[in-house]
């Protein structure tokens, strides 16, 4: 039968958009079901300030009279991308493995990106590039941490046969040993230079404190490959989904000269407490979910943000300053317990970034990849 692809419209429809891989990854172990209530926020336009920037559409695939798969289109107007030849985006690909159903998807999202001026698609992102970005083509064989996608062997291939090419790799280093080459750890032991103070998150001012870190990763990643500003209102959303989680020992500032210069946060690995929830909080979920954060040790944990203004990068206090950071969050994270520390996304051609975490002894374990496709005006028909 025919590949008959639907726009998500109805709630019902963004159900199945959500569910979709959960029943296509029911076989893989590694695999975690998102919570559904959070995925529900998440994709809903009159809930996520990320929809004020973004204009977006979700598709579903259906085949033999069932649900194979799911794809969106997005356009991102704060993205840095070359006017002369704009870039939209792919992301929340899932399918089964069939070259047809994947055509399908893919022409469907092309349409809809050059039917607005979109030169290229780059994807996956799910649903910009401050999210989960990339798609999984190295480390399945261990679950993803909070927050970072997990894909099925087969999609890279078929991406690829829609004519895709590698744009950029991204990497998910571990940190298991906690410890700096011998250099690091003699220059952590001396005080810290005048003018440099570290300190953790006011938890009593936290709204302040989301601005201002969130005013340092604007400015800190301001230059990097597709970067997207990250607003005022999506700062609050993020930390407003995040406050239960965070431990306040495990978030701090740095600042230089009475300024604030830069910050690290870790996050417990939620998935390490749902994987066996299928993404599901009732009716004993919730349960679960709140007596596992009081009660069960935090094994593992992920470093989704960390940034130094670029006004200090070249002060040696500012060059530093992530040593510092991850020095104060080790600190106070393996007494707790903490086995295993996840750096993630860390940009390939991001070398300063690279060169302090390989002096952390930390090593590259999942590989995430960003795919390309010029659009051209019109595209060659695919058969369905």
């Amino acid at each position: 039968m025919a590949v008959e692809i639907i726009p998500v419209e109805s709630k019902a429809e963004l159900e199945r958009f959500i569910q979709a891989p959960m029943r296509l990854s029911k076989g893989d172990p590694n695999y975690v079901a998102p919570l559904m209530f959070e995925r529900r926020e998440a994709l809903s336009k009159t809930v996520n300030p990320l929809f004020q920037h973004v204009d977006a559409q979700f598709w579903l695939a259906r085949k033999d009279g069932r649900d194979v798969g799911r794809i969106s289109a997005q356009i991102d107007h704060l993205a840095k991308t070359d006017p002369a030849a704009p870039a939209g985006y792919f992301g929340m690909i899932a399918a089964e493995d069939d070259a047809e159903v994947f055509a399908a998807l893919f022409r469907t999202a092309e349409a809809w990106l050059r039917d607005r001026g979109r030169a290229e698609a780059i994807g996956p992102f799910n649903l910009s590039i401050n999210e989960e970005v990339g798609l999984l083509i190295e480390g399945s064989d261990t679950r993803p941490m909070f927050m970072m996608g997990h894909d099925l062997p087969y999609v890279a291939r078929r991406i690829e046969e829609q004519g895709y090419g590698k744009v950029k790799d991204v990497y998910a280093y571990i940190s298991e040993t906690f410890v700096f080459n011998d250099l690091i750890e003699k220059r952590l032991k001396r005080p810290l230079p005048a003018g440099m103070v570290l300190r953790p998150v006011r938890m009593d001012r936290f709204k302040e404190e989301v601005t201002t870190f969130t005013d340092i990763l604007n400015d800190a990643w301001s230059d990097n490959w597709g970067a997207a500003e990250i607003t005022e209102a999506e700062a609050k959303y993020l930390g407003d989904s995040l406050r239960l989680i965070i431990n306040k020992r495990w978030f701090w500032f740095v600042e230089i000269d009475g300024e604030p210069a830069a910050f690290i946060v870790l996050l417990p690995n939620i998935n390490d407490l749902i994987h066996d929830l299928g993404g599901k909080l009732l009716p004993f979920g919730w349960a679960k979910l709140i007596w596992r954060l009081k009660f069960r040790p935090i094994r593992s944990a992920r470093v989704p943000l960390m940034g130094v203004r670029k006004k200090f990068q070249k002060d040696r206090r500012g060059a530093l300053a992530p040593f510092v950071l991850i020095d104060a969050i080790r600190k106070e994270s393996v007494p707790q317990g903490l086995h295993r520390a996840e750096y993630s996304w860390i940009l390939e051609n991001n070398r300063p970034m690279r060169h302090i975490l390989e002096g952390l002894n930390a090593r590259i374990y999942k590989t995430y990849r960003i795919y390309g496709k010029p659009l051209n005006p019109v595209s060659a028909p695919a058969s369905v």
